[in-house]
């Protein structure tokens, strides 16, 4: 027996900080909740903290993701197309990111080409979890997700992240930077290459009486 599933398609970027900081944006066009971003971020210290758009949003995911603190301020994913290039502007309370792509590897050329059906498909996560693994240390395609919750993510593309300035509560975080060591808010890691990766991600909540 299975619970409801819900079905967010949108975008992760995670980068890296020289100060040790660690972020990964999510930017939700499409989601049961309306169009969203969230931020999570984790302190060099292992602090895990949830930059949150309102309580029910942060409520949801921190049922689903492991915090240490939550917070609920605006948060804003602004996209511009500079000469080029592809930048998000990210403004959540305390953060403001501003992050840079560049072109489209072998992998992300590949990605792109998978039909959306699939990208939505747990059967094709499950699928892509054992070749991710091997080709990027650390991300999990499939896995669990909080009290009873299972949870897959489906890539339907992936840019590098080539430039990105992070200042949080009035300080610079530092050049950009591998996500080393990985983020641990769920089963796995966001890419350690600072990256954008387009997603479809099903959460499965547990089943009515367990």
């Amino acid at each position: 027996m299975t619970g409801e599933r819900l079905r967010f398609d949108g975008w992760i970027a995670g980068v890296g900080t020289s100060s040790g900081t660690r972020l990964v944006v999510g930017h939700w066009p499409r989601s049961p909740f309306g169009a969203f971003s969230d931020v999570m971020v984790e302190h060099p210290d292992g602090e895990r903290v949830l930059l949150a758009p309102s309580r029910r949003i942060a409520d949801f995911v921190a049922a689903t993701y492991r915090f240490d603190r939550i917070e609920v301020v605006p948060v804003s994913v602004t996209a511009v197309a500079p000469a080029g290039d592809s930048a998000w502007l990210v403004e959540a309370g305390p953060l403001r990111l501003r992050l840079r792509t560049g072109r489209r590897s072998a992998l992300g050329l590949l990605l792109s080409a998978v039909p959306a059906p699939f990208a939505r498909s747990p059967v094709w996560a499950a699928l892509c979890d054992v070749p991710a693994r091997l080709l990027m240390p650390g991300v999990r395609t499939l896995g669990r997700a909080g009290p009873g919750r299972r949870e897959w993510y489906g890539a339907r593309g992936l840019r590098p992240v080539v430039a990105a300035d992070a200042v949080l509560d009035g300080v610079s975080l530092g050049a950009l930077a591998p996500l080393d060591p990985p983020v641990a808010f769920g089963f796995g890691s966001a890419p350690r290459g600072p990256s954008l990766v387009r997603v479809t991600t099903t959460v499965e909540l547990a089943a009515a009486g367990r």
